[in-house]
């Protein structure tokens, strides 16, 4: 099996990388990444050199050099995205261009290759926001340029579904320790401010929930896609629903004293619920989680 990785250099992308390289029935993978975050760190600190991968610093709008290197695998992940927090609304251009026609050119040279299997980590953005449950039948309803861009870049993939497999994976907020980390992320963020300013700024009154999966869970999903049974379609990726104030229980239990800010508290902020098999374990497995992020800190 031969991988392509559009942003194979970034957070998700690093983090899939490493469970390639521990299946031995890849003969390669490519990460194509125009390094656009100026993140490094995905060629770093891994363990000895492994052959089979190779890096293209490419643009997923570069079509010439694109097709190239999709000409050349078997599976290709769609990883490559103008990220943001979900309710956050700016450069409406770039959203555009990279996470719509972006994807619009991954599907062209998709298309027009062998490639068997084609994976889209899409965005639970695509709902918009409301207190009702969201699913894959939840009628999209993006509130923001980055969640537009996302319900666009899944139309592109979702029309290829009857030429080859197509995956689209709606992916929650994603924290927990990576060697290319973003810092820009819900969880992350007060994880770096916490152990480092000792404080979080909190905005609202922390009740308003948001989707969350750990960072590992996304790249075994991700691997899991790989298998030939899997069929063509749509699938949410989250595992809990937290509210900013069950972040807030578990960080204190990691920092005992962390100081929270809260901004503008009466005001209720916006917030989004999706599908997910929440358990009465959840804060608990986030708190570990986040005891083993700390650990990861350097001082």
């Amino acid at each position: 099996m031969r991988v392509l990785i559009t942003g194979g250099a970034g957070y998700i992308g690093t983090a899939l990388c490493q469970k390639l390289a521990q299946d031995k029935g890849i003969l390669s993978v490519t990460i194509y990444d125009n390094l656009s975050r100026a993140n490094y760190n995905a060629f770093i600190g891994i363990q000895k050199l492994d052959q089979r991968f190779r890096f293209v610093h490419g643009d997923i709008l570069d079509s010439r050099k694109l097709r190239k290197a999709i000409r050349e695998a078997d599976i290709v992940f769609h990883l490559a995205a103008k990220v943001t927090t979900p309710f956050a609304d700016q450069d409406a251009h770039l959203f555009e261009q990279v996470n719509h026609w972006g994807s619009a050119e991954v599907g062209y040279a998709v298309e027009d290759s062998e490639v068997q299997r084609l994976v889209y980590l899409s965005s639970v953005s695509v709902y918009g926001s409301g207190g009702e449950i969201k699913n894959v039948e939840t009628a999209l309803n993006p509130k923001t340029f980055y969640g537009i861009s996302k319900m666009r870049g899944e139309e592109h993939i979702r029309r290829l579904s009857d030429k080859f497999q197509t995956h689209i994976i709606r992916c929650g907020n994603v924290y927990g320790y990576n060697r290319s980390m973003r810092f820009d992320a819900v969880i992350n963020k007060f994880m770096f401010e916490a152990n480092f300013q000792g404080k979080i700024n909190i905005h609202g009154n922390g009740s308003q929930k948001r989707p969350f999966v750990f960072i590992d869970t996304v790249a075994a999903a991700l691997m899991n896609t790989m298998d030939n049974q899997k069929t063509s379609g749509t699938f949410n990726l989250v595992e809990d629903n937290f509210e900013v104030n069950d972040i807030v229980e578990a960080l204190k239990t990691v920092y005992p004293d962390l100081e929270m800010i809260y901004i503008n508290h009466n005001m209720r902020m916006r917030e989004l619920v999706v599908d997910a098999k929440q358990d009465e374990e959840a804060v608990i497995r986030l708190t570990q989680r986040l005891r083993t992020f700390k650990e990861q800190f350097t001082f």
